[in-house]
């Protein structure tokens, strides 16, 4: 029998308890990410790549999967962004979290005893200034996450890295010593992460909403990328996030990645991407959804919900009623 928790983002899922996929092992930032909607009794997936999580929901493996999206200043996470544009799945939901480092160790290690030091990029990127600054000449040895750098170091083998940079967490629970915390080069940085499922009905509009797309423009036309942004500037429609992929046809195809500030359902939007579609010779609609944050758009004078409906129903009147004003 299908079961569904109150107010959980997505389509209903089968069975008592909701299974969700998403980048591991345990003690990631994305297990974090995950409780702030998961309910409790949630069946988790540890995966170890973002490309498996997501396809663990297109299978059916999985309910939902939660990945990360973007860096406050990393930017966007390309495995994340290419994974999607492969279709099938939907954004529901977004989170955000705190993003800070723990230079762990084995107990016992000593400061010069570091020569390697196994995290995600991402998070290499974050700490590079510290690093460099505290252990001039150590190597960094990329892991598919912080925490598997962090269960690496804590299992029994013997391995080539010395140290990890990790979320306090991770920390815990493989059994290291924080030798340094809080040590990323720019505080208060957040990653912003978001689950998805496969496609359903659309969660309702709540005036503060997002819709990612992924638009790809005509190959060596001139204006192409002016003529997609004019879509959205002609309707009043705001982008949160706008990022070029490869478009994966040779050199000079791109498609891009955007976030639009509001809802599918939303007239001005709906007409921004009824523009796209008609200029563009791919568009990927990958979700309406609630922002995190709460930020309600600024919706430019004539161009509301209201405005949209009036303008039809002035041009219904020229059509069937022949009036002229």
């Amino acid at each position: 029998m299908t079961q569904e928790p109150t107010n959980f983002p997505g389509p209903p899922f089968a069975g008592p308890e909701v299974t969700i996929s998403f980048l591991g092992p345990f003690g990631t930032f994305t297990e974090q990410a995950l409780w702030q909607v998961a309910p409790a009794g949630a069946k988790l997936q540890p995966k170890t790549s973002v490309g498996q999580a997501l396809e663990a929901v297109r299978t059916g493996e999985a309910d939902r999967a939660v990945v990360p999206i973007e860096n406050s200043i990393e930017g966007g996470v390309n495995a994340t962004i290419d994974a999607l544009s492969q279709g099938g799945l939907v954004i529901v939901c977004e989170m955000i979290v705190p993003v800070s480092f723990s230079f762990a160790v084995r107990p016992g290690t000593r400061k010069e005893d570091v020569k390697f030091i196994g995290t995600h990029p991402h998070a290499w990127a974050q700490c590079r200034g510290w690093v460099e600054e505290n252990f001039p000449g150590a190597v960094h040895v990329p892991t598919t996450s912080t925490a598997s750098a962090a269960e690496l170091l804590g299992g029994t083998a013997d391995v080539s890295i010395q140290a990890a940079l990790c979320n306090a967490v991770s920390v815990e629970r493989y059994g290291l010593e924080a030798m340094y915390q809080d040590v990323a080069d720019n505080r208060g940085a957040v990653t912003r992460f978001v689950m998805v499922s496969l496609p359903g009905a659309i969660p309702p509009k709540t005036g503060a909403d997002k819709t990612t797309v992924q638009v790809k423009l005509p190959d060596d036309e001139a204006g192409a990328l002016l003529t997609m942004l004019e879509q959205f500037s002609a309707r009043g429609v705001n982008l949160s996030r706008i990022e070029s992929r490869p478009g994966g046809d040779g050199l000079g195809s791109y498609a891009f990645s955007i976030d639009i500030a509001g809802h599918v359902q939303e007239e001005r939007v709906k007409a921004a991407l009824v523009g796209l579609y008609r200029t563009c010779p791919e568009v990927k609609f990958l979700g309406s959804y609630p922002r995190v944050d709460g930020v309600r758009a600024q919706v430019r004078p004539g161009t509301s919900d209201d405005d949209f409906g009036r303008a039809w129903e002035w041009m219904n009147s020229v059509l069937f009623e022949g009036k002229a004003d």
